[in-house]
């Protein structure tokens, strides 16, 4: 047979080698094939000792699940007067003034309202962030700024958006904190309520509580003297910033943050610098931090011209405008430019500050009065996950020994054991290539196509073997395809049965039923057909 005639008529084969080269290249050529770690959320590479580019999830690596819902209520499809259907145009100001009334009406600082038209629903939603804050009183703000709402208009939760939002916002959070793994989702519980949970592994309860308890939202502020009186004013927002750099360390400048602003926004901070007088007089004048306990007391000696860093509504470090930075606003080439660097106190301090303006601040808080957390110990998962090779190895050597006793031919059992291997490779190669972080789910996923893998492999063998002899291309071509009928339907039938598990927000069930699926849809799309192939080349005479 020629070298074109062997790939057509044994493609399957190649195809089988081709996806296990893939996967081996995936799990242990270090990045694997995704060598673009952007891709995979950012991650750096950890080295935990595993030759394999595989992650785990909680139960095989241990950490921490907590699931919380978010706190807050949400008035649906309001009539704000902002809404203009003939037109099709939105009226943001009636949009911004309604959120300014909710925000003094309830005394609310200005990340605890949102009133926004979302496009999905295309309606105008109206949002409060608060625990303080009871039905009533929300209704009652959203009369005075002229909306007809009633209490009982208003629901506990917030807006599918805002759940979307927190969702990207924690998964940015826990992979900027260097977490592999990780992961944030939103579950729909029973009376429409949803909660967030986010899995963390490496760490304990109180840490994984810490890093979600804080909104993270930054803002730069100004302390500086106005009319015989220190006033503070804020001139960078959180959506001012871009290019965050990682925090860092030199003897000159302490810890700190380099960040660069807007070009939007640059040209405004550039303008307030100068006519407050930090571009003058404000130069090195700032002196509201004790040296000794790093305090910052704002009842120091004026006058003082200080650079606030706040986060969460908290000053964590104040400093002056260095001389270099002031001249390049003086002479107004800094917005050509606009870079700086954000001081902190410490290494601790200077991360969550890179990590928060990288993630951007959490829209609402969980509530962490109803959260439920579940930990698995570093020393209980590394037991799981050698109890889970362990299983899968007693699996492969079961299978390969009732697939012997049954057939006692060493041309239809071998194959059968390599086929099914290789789903098992090509997974795992999978598993890596995306980074998901495998659990005790997923093994169970990959028990489960051995078997069911094994299974269609037998209905093959049989179906070509029951009728007698095979030697004959064309009389094996005939019961393989009655075979594989066969296997089509009973992997539809899976594949139809487990989507709803893969779909729905069933906990460690979905990981099982993705596996159960993806194995599935390999086995008959590659290994199947392969070991078909396979067998027609063992047992016919025409090679």
């Amino acid at each position: 047979m020629s070298e074109r005639g062997f790939v057509r008529t044994y493609w399957r084969i190649i195809l089988l080698v081709l996806f296990v080269a893939a996967a081996v290249f995936a799990l242990f050529v270090p990045g694997g094939i995704m060598a673009d770690d952007s891709l995979a959320g950012g991650n750096e590479t950890i080295d935990d000792g595993d030759p394999t580019n595989l992650q785990y999830g909680l139960g095989l690596d241990g950490g921490t699940r907590i699931s919380a819902p978010v706190v807050g209520m949400t008035a649906e499809n309001i009539d704000a007067g902002a809404v203009n259907e003939d037109e099709g145009t939105i009226d943001t100001d009636r949009l911004r003034a309604i959120e300014t009334t909710l925000l003094e009406e309830l005394e609310l600082s200005g990340a605890d309202a949102r009133v926004d038209y979302h496009e999905g629903d295309q309606a105008v939603h109206a949002e409060v962030f608060s625990s303080e804050v009871d039905r009533s009183e929300f209704a009652a703000a959203l009369q005075e700024a002229g909306v007809e709402v009633e209490a009982d208009d208003i629901r506990d939760g917030v807006t599918d958006q805002t759940r979307e939002e927190i969702v990207r916002t924690i998964e940015t959070r826990i992979n900027e904190a260097g977490l592999a793994g990780g992961q944030a989702t939103q579950q729909a519980m029973l009376g429409d309520d949803y909660y967030i949970v986010v899995e963390a592994p490496d760490m304990t309860p109180s840490e994984l509580r810490e890093l979600l308890s804080h909104r993270g939202a930054v803002e730069v502020v100004a302390h500086y003297p106005e009319n015989g009186e220190q006033v503070n004013e804020t001139v960078l927002e959180q959506g001012d910033f871009q290019n965050i750099d990682p925090a860092t360390f030199d003897s000159e400048r302490g810890h700190h943050v380099p960040v660069s602003i807007t070009s939007e926004a640059a040209p405004g901070f550039q303008e307030a610098m100068n006519e407050m007088g930090f571009t003058t007089e404000g130069v090195g004048n700032c002196d509201v931090t004790d040296q000794v306990t790093g305090e910052i007391d704002f009842d120091r000696d004026p006058p003082n011209y200080c650079m606030v860093t706040v986060v969460d509504g908290e000053p964590v470090d104040a400093h002056s405008v260095a001389p270099s930075l002031a001249e390049n606003l003086r002479s107004g080439q800094w917005a050509d430019s606009p870079t700086f660097i954000m001081g902190a106190q410490s290494q601790q301090e200077a991360q969550s500050l890179s990590v928060n303006l990288r993630a951007g601040a959490l829209p609402a808080e969980l509530d962490f009065d109803r959260d439920d957390t579940f930990m698995v110990s570093p020393a209980l998962a590394d037991q799981f996950k050698t109890y889970s090779l362990f299983i899968g190895l007693l699996s492969v050597l079961s299978v390969s020994g009732m697939v012997y006793l049954r057939y006692s031919d060493v041309r239809v059992a071998a194959p059968m054991i390599v086929t099914a291997l290789a789903e098992v490779v090509i997974l795992l190669g999978f598993a890596a290539l995306i980074r998901m972080p495998l659990d005790l789910s997923h093994i169970a996923g990959f028990i489960a196509v051995i078997g069911t893998g094994v299974d269609d492999l037998i209905i093959i063998a049989d179906e070509v073997m029951s009728e007698g002899d095979v030697s004959q291309q064309r009389v094996f071509d005939s019961r393989f395809r009655k075979a594989f009928w066969v296997i089509g339907a009973a992997a539809a039938t899976t594949i139809v049965a487990l989507s709803p598990l893969a779909v729905l927000s069933l906990g460690d069930l979905r990981g099982f039923a993705i596996i159960t699926i993806l194995g599935v849809l390999v086995g008959v799309l590659v290994t199947r057909p392969a070991y078909g192939d396979i067998l027609r080349y063992l047992l016919t005479d025409d090679k």
